[in-house]
C-alpha cells in the first residue's frame, strides 16, 4: 500500500523541489479539494495497487475556475512508474546479459527515449501554478569514466596476447612506461574534461575478482593504480565503485557512488545497494540506446516498486554511453549521426535544467573508433552553451 510520504515526495519532486508549490497540489479525485488547493491531480487508482503501463500522452488539463486546475492524467503514477523502474516487474524480457534493454521497453516506441516526459509534466505543473519555469542550463554536469582496465599490455595475459599478435614493440613501450600504453588515456580525458567549467569528473573503479566478464582486474595495491589514483586526485576527480558483472558489492571505503559493470542492474540489485549503504547510483541508462531511461534528466530518489519504500538511494540518469552509439549490436551510428543525436539530448537536458551525465571509457579512445573526436566535439558544444 502506498503511503503519503511517497505521494508527497513525488509531487515535490515534480515541483522541482519547491515545497511551498507542492503544498498547493492535491492528489485526489475529489474536485471539492479545489476550495483548498490550486491544482489537483486525479489518481488512476493504481499507485500502490496493481501496476499498469501509463500512457505517455499530453495530459488532460481542465481549468474550472480562475487559477484552479484539474489534471485528469495521473502524472504522479507516471513519475513513480518510470523512476522506480516498475516496468521491469511487468516485462520479463532480458538480453543476453540479463539486462532490461531499450528494445524491450515501451520507451522504444516512436523515439520516446529522446524526450524526458516527466520533466515536461513538471513544467506543466509549474505553469499551471503560475510559477516561473526553471532557468535553462545544467543543474550538474557529470563527465564519467568506467575504468574497466588501466592498461592493455601491463598484465600477463595482455602482454602475451600482444606478443603473439606481433605487437612486441608496443608491449615493451608499455612495460617501460605506462603512459605509452594505448589505453592509458587518462591524461587526455583530464585535459578534455577541463574544457567544461564546473563539471564533476567521476572515475568508477573496479572491485572484482577478475573472472569472466570482470576480466581483467587491476591490483588496487599495485603501482599502476596508485599512480593513476594520484593523478586523478591531483586533478580533483571523484572516485566511484564500478560493481562486478556478477553482482558482488565491495564494502564501502572511499565512495558511496556506484555504477554497475555492463550497466547490469535489477530491482533486487538496487535494493542491495540500499542495504549496503550506497547513496548515488549512475547506472540508469539503457545499454542499447541513448536517452532518458527514467523519463527525466533530473536526479530522483529510488522507490522500490516491490515494497513501495522511499529509499535513500538517489538515481542519476545516464544519457549517453560511448559504445551505445557505435556498437553494431546497439545503435551502430556513424560519427555525424551520433553527434546529432547527442546534441539533441543535451539541448533537452539544458531546457529542463537537468543533470547531464555522459560515460566514456578509457579503452575506447583508439584510432579504430571515432570516440575521441566525438567526445571533443560534444564537450566543445557543452562548453559553448
Amino acid at each position: 500500500m502506498v503511503n503519503d510520504q511517497i505521494v508527497n515526495y513525488l509531487i515535490t519532486w515534480l515541483c522541482y523541489g519547491d515545497e511551498e508549490a507542492a503544498k498547493r497540489v492535491a492528489y485526489t479525485a475529489d474536485e471539492k479539494a479545489l476550495e483548498t488547493y490550486d491544482l489537483i491531480i486525479v489518481p488512476n487508482g493504481h499507485l500502490g495497487k496493481d501496476l499498469i503501463v501509463p500512457e505517455l500522452t499530453r495530459p488532460v488539463v481542465e481549468q474550472p475556475a480562475k487559477d484552479k486546475t484539474i489534471i485528469r492524467t495521473d502524472i504522479v503514477y507516471s513519475a513513480f512508474f518510470f523512476t522506480s523502474r516498475a516496468e521491469e516487474l511487468l516485462n520479463p524480457k532480458r538480453d543476453e546479459h540479463g539486462r532490461f534493454a531499450a528494445k524491450d521497453s515501451m520507451l522504444s516506441y516512436k523515439s520516446r527515449l529522446l524526450i524526458p516526459r516527466l520533466d515536461e509534466y513538471a513544467r506543466l505543473i509549474l505553469k499551471q501554478l503560475n510559477l516561473p519555469l526553471p532557468e535553462e542550463g545544467f543543474g550538474h554536469i557529470y563527465l564519467t569514466h568506467d575504468i574497466d582496465s588501466i592498461s592493455q599490455y601491463r598484465h600477463l595475459r595482455g602482454a602475451i596476447g600482444g606478443i603473439l599478435r606481433g605487437e612486441w614493440k608496443q608491449v615493451w613501450r608499455s612495460i617501460w612506461n605506462i603512459h605509452n600504453d594505448p589505453i592509458y588515456t587518462f591524461p587526455w580525458f583530464i585535459e578534455q574534461d577541463s574544457k567544461v567549467p564546473n563539471a564533476d569528473m567521476i572515475y568508477f573503479v573496479k572491485h572484482t575478482f577478475g573472472q569472466g566478464y570482470d576480466y581483467p582486474q587491476y591490483c588496487l595495491r599495485g603501482f599502476d593504480w596508485r599512480h593513476l589514483k594520484k593523478l586523478l586526485r591531483h586533478n580533483n576527480a571523484y572516485l566511484g565503485v564500478h560493481g562486478s558483472y556478477y553482482g558482488y558489492l565491495p564494502k564501502i571505503k572511499y565512495s558511496r557512488m556506484y555504477r554497475a559493470h555492463y550497466l547490469r542492474c535489477s530491482i533486487d540489485q538496487m535494493q542491495r545497494l540500499v542495504d549496503a549503504g550506497y547513496r548515488d547510483d549512475f547506472t540508469m541508462g539503457f545499454p542499447d540506446h541513448i536517452g532518458f531511461r527514467l523519463q527525466t534528466s533530473r536526479a530522483v530518489r529510488w522507490i522500490n516498486p516491490k515494497t513501495y519504500e522511499l529509499t535513500p538511494l538517489t538515481l542519476h540518469p545516464l544519457m549517453v554511453m560511448d559504445c551505445t552509439l557505435s556498437n553494431e549490436n546497439y545503435m551502430h551510428l556513424d560519427q555525424e549521426e551520433a553527434y546529432f543525436m547527442c546534441e539533441r539530448l543535451i539541448e533537452k537536458v539544458q531546457l529542463h535544467h537537468g543533470d547531464l551525465c555522459l560515460l566514456w571509457h578509457n579503452n575506447r579512445i583508439t584510432p579504430e573508433t571515432y570516440h575521441a573526436s566525438l567526445y571533443s566535439q560534444i564537450l566543445q558544444f557543452i562548453a559553448d552553451k
